[in-house]
């Protein structure tokens, strides 16, 4: 066989050796792409509302109001392969983005996923209040156990979700209340702390230990967060999605059905946006893929965080008409605006 023969042929077999490598070889990487859209005013797979309010008068709506999500592919259990990465560069479609852009170093897949559930649990609380606050229609801030602290005094004693009534007698409606009467004691006092948990109020003796700050203060062991306590009953049924970038068209789908008329006027409106009880609207990731995904399915009204539009505009798939949601007031009015007339000028990016 001549010279060239065999150049080629072991040329040949590097290539195909390579080209295997690839397929396994995994890299640090996590591809992006469009994922499920759901309408806040209609049914869940199961052909559950997935909005249901109970505790006052709801109405319908014929349009649409669709949360959009990014489904990824890689992470620290499951690292996606160099040819998957190329193939993802390679398309319109999808983004390929650093693996600790997704998942933090020193947090796995699953910690990662229990996260995005407890973000969305607090999504839709936050929601409720902003949809409520919107509606003027009053409800009660309250402070809760967020969190407890293995190894600390409150382990075993107080438990996540109770509510923090009272410390030594003194009420406390908000995390700065628990501060404001923790910040005398020394460590070594004993309080009593009272809390409501299962709808009966229990009072909870505990002595306080030295924070591991450095500082000397005393501290119980438990982070204190917001919660509220409405006058309805909201229930978010959207299966094992996660995060908190539904917040926003949770808002406007609660309000949607506590208030008369509709918002959509019929038409298919789709979005993004975290959202805060004040009902101010906070940016996301995957901006992209969620405009492709809503577009897909049907939406022609994308509503925008403000933060989001620099990247959202030159990546608008066409047909899609990008509305900016500041806030929550923002674009319910931008919304009635359409309603009553198409062609409005409305917010836009």
């Amino acid at each position: 066989m001549s010279r060239r023969g065999v150049t080629l042929i072991v040329v040949s077999v590097l290539i195909v050796v390579l080209a295997a490598v690839g397929f396994v070889m995994p890299v640090p990487y996590v591809a992006l792409s469009p994922g499920p859209t759901e309408n806040t005013l209609g049914k869940n797979d199961q052909g559950v509302p997935l909005i249901q309010i109970q505790g006052r008068q709801v109405y319908t709506d014929t349009g649409h109001l669709n949360f959009t999500t990014v489904a990824y592919q890689g992470g620290p259990d499951d690292p996606i392969d160099l040819f998957t990465a190329l193939r993802g560069w390679l398309s319109s479609d999808t983004a390929v983005v650093p693996q600790e852009a997704i998942f933090p170093p020193s947090q796995s897949t699953k910690q990662v996923q229990q996260q995005d559930v407890q973000q969305m649990a607090g999504s839709q609380q936050n929601a409720t209040a902003a949809a409520l606050t919107e509606l003027k229609i009053p409800f009660e801030k309250i402070v809760v156990v967020a969190s407890v602290t293995k190894g600390m005094p409150a382990d075993g004693k107080l438990l996540p979700g109770d509510q923090l009534v009272a410390i030594d007698g003194t009420k406390t409606a908000t995390a700065a209340d628990v501060m404001a009467v923790m910040k005398p004691h020394k460590p070594g006092d004993k309080i009593v702390v009272t809390v409501k948990r299962a709808g009966k109020d229990l009072q909870i003796p505990i002595t306080t230990v030295a924070s591991q700050d450095g500082r000397n203060r005393a501290v119980m062991g438990i982070l204190p967060g917001p919660d509220f306590q409405f006058p309805l009953t909201v229930k978010i049924s959207v299966g094992d999605i996660g995060g908190p970038s539904a917040g926003l068209m949770f808002s406007l789908g609660i309000y949607d059905k506590l208030a008369p008329g509709g918002l959509t006027g019929g038409k298919f409106v789709a979005g993004t946006g975290t959202i805060d009880p004040s009902g101010t609207v906070g940016p996301i990731g995957g901006i992209q893929q969620k405009m492709i995904a809503a577009r897909d399915a049907g939406a022609t009204i994308f509503l925008t965080p403000k933060d989001n539009c620099k990247e959202a505009v030159p990546a608008a798939p066409s047909g899609l008409r990008l509305v900016r949601a500041d806030t929550m007031d923002g674009a319910v009015k931008a919304l009635e605006a359409l309603r009553a007339n198409p062609a409005a000028q409305v917010p836009t990016c």
